[in-house]
């Protein structure tokens, strides 16, 4: 509770925000992507892949696009066009809506600008469920995929209820398939579309992601006095991302504070212990005391 106190107050006392977000944020937002939320969406293709959660199925090298966009556009969905069934996100945004802050992260679920965010002070650094781009690609463009995505998953049966919650008519079981003119192909070169999330070195860096990163370069040049580096729920997957940047930032500057909020991984090099605040605990359960 101390280190909650102390992150509270420097909050309070910080002239800017820079927040660093991970996976963690949307799991602990009721985001989970195994278990009974895999289950109600994905039992079809648990039953005839083995998979047991959403990650895996989306890697999985299905023989045909149709099946392929069967599963993205219910992963996509879901994890994209629905809310997150916590308020976190909404939470975390009371916390600094009053502060000069900037959000950098990693996840491609588009919760902060649901929450309210303001999307000028948001960099999604690994691209965006709700984008389609040229697996090529053969352009630097992304295209908006969310009534496409909407066809899709009433192309397998499902209806979607006014409150947006996906579901099966009694007795029904979905098509594990789309209609082949729903498959989405570039516009220029023909070749199939891919998602915009950052994989390998097709991902397309398109206006917007330039013009967030100007805009993140931006803050961080306007901010070298008394700013707090926020990090929540970042694991090691990309630790290049955030954490170590992060880290560096805080001891380049002397009027930083550093912190973590981890379940399971809060740390801080020792170089910057002694203007970092470590908290071990789920961000949802934190908020609570800020």
């Amino acid at each position: 509770m101390d280190e909650i106190r102390r992150l509270g107050e420097v909050i309070e006392r910080a002239d800017a925000i820079l927040m660093g977000a991970g996976a963690g944020l949307s799991a602990s937002a009721g985001f989970d992507y195994t278990g009974v939320r895999f289950q109600k969406y994905f039992s079809d293709f648990a039953e005839k892949y083995g998979f047991r959660d959403m990650y895996s199925g989306g890697f999985y090298p299905y023989e045909t696009l149709e099946e392929h966009w069967a599963y993205w556009s219910r992963y996509i969905y879901i994890n994209r066009y629905r809310n997150a069934p916590k308020p976190v996100y909404e939470k975390l945004y009371e916390l600094v809506k009053e502060k000069d802050y900037f959000v950098l992260t990693t996840n491609v679920d588009h919760c902060f600008q649901k929450a309210g965010f303001d999307k000028s002070r948001l960099f999604y650094t690994q691209g965006d469920y709700g984008l389609f781009q040229c697996s090529v690609p053969c352009h630097q463009e992304t295209y908006d995929n969310e009534t496409v995505i909407r066809k899709m998953v009433e192309a397998q049966g499902y209806e979607i209820a006014e409150n947006g919650e996906l579901y099966l008519p009694e007795g029904r079981r979905p098509e594990r398939k789309v209609p082949s003119e729903w498959i989405p192909y570039c516009p220029r070169c023909g070749k199939p579309m891919s998602m915009n999330l950052r994989a390998d070195d097709t991902f397309v860096e398109d206006t917007g992601w330039r013009k967030a990163a100007g805009r993140y370069a931006d803050f961080r040049r306007r901010h070298q006095g008394r700013i707090l580096l926020l990090e929540i729920a970042v694991g090691y997957n990309t630790p290049g991302v955030i954490k170590y940047p992060f880290w560096q930032m805080t001891y380049e500057n002397p009027m930083a504070v550093y912190a973590c909020v981890n379940l399971g991984e809060a740390a801080a090099p020792g170089e910057i212990a002694d203007r970092s605040i470590c908290i071990d605990g789920d961000i949802g359960e934190t908020l609570k005391f800020l």
